[in-house]
């Protein structure tokens, strides 16, 4: 009996210990399927599959994943920095940004519930777009905007002031935020500028940034 305890104990330890994750990355996102970074080990899962360190993926597309850790599931983007060793939630919202082999923090968000591909940029003023991109996404932004100038490295280029009625950033939602359209090819992405920065705390560390609602 005495053996069938200690043994018993041992296996709980062994599992609890291999299933102690301290670092989770959300490197790619794909139909059923996803890249994630496990301690600095990269794992290809596919729907249903758990990975040696004990994390499940339940499903996944291309905009998000649905992991289960410990027993609890939740929705991630990629780029989202996440601990198995974690408390459960905070009830703070929080986006956390993986940098690309440049050291370009990209992530997914939407505008007016428009699916959009940002690029974070902490010295453009405004979330800032070019005329093709603002079409996309529905903006008239010629009748609604205000006509103005901005000085590029081209030279000056005419852009349009708009309200933006709701931007979102993984799980961070911010509505009636100001935003920049260039009657241009430019800028190629679209910037998430400080108009959004300046309404969260943004922290770096190493290849990583997060993003915090206030």
């Amino acid at each position: 009996m005495f053996k069938k305890i200690t043994c018993t104990i041992f296996l709980f330890t062994f599992i609890h210990t291999c299933y102690a994750v301290d670092k989770i990355v959300i490197i790619g996102l794909f139909k059923d399927k996803a890249i994630i970074k496990l301690d600095g080990k990269q794992r290809l899962l596919a729907s249903g599959e758990t990975s040696p360190e004990g994390v499940t993926l339940i499903s996944a597309n291309s905009r998000e994943a649905v992991l289960e850790i410990n027993g609890v599931r939740d929705h991630y983007h990629i780029g989202a920095h996440i601990g198995s060793r974690f408390r459960g939630p905070t009830g703070q919202k929080t986006v956390s940004i993986a940098a690309d082999s440049q050291g370009m923090y990209w992530v997914n968000g939407s505008i007016n519930d428009f699916q959009v591909k940002f690029i974070v940029d902490t010295g453009a003023t405004l979330i800032s777009m070019n005329k093709h991109q603002a079409r996309r996404i529905g903006l008239d932004y010629k009748m609604e905007g205000k006509k103005s100038l901005t000085s590029t490295a081209s030279g000056l280029d005419v852009v349009y002031l708009i309200k933006l009625k709701k931007v979102k950033v993984g799980d961070i939602v911010l509505h009636d935020i100001m935003g920049a359209v260039h009657d241009s090819d430019f800028p190629e992405a679209v910037l998430l500028g400080n108009s959004f920065l300046g309404r969260v705390d943004l922290k770096r560390e190493g290849g990583l940034m997060q993003l915090q609602k206030k």
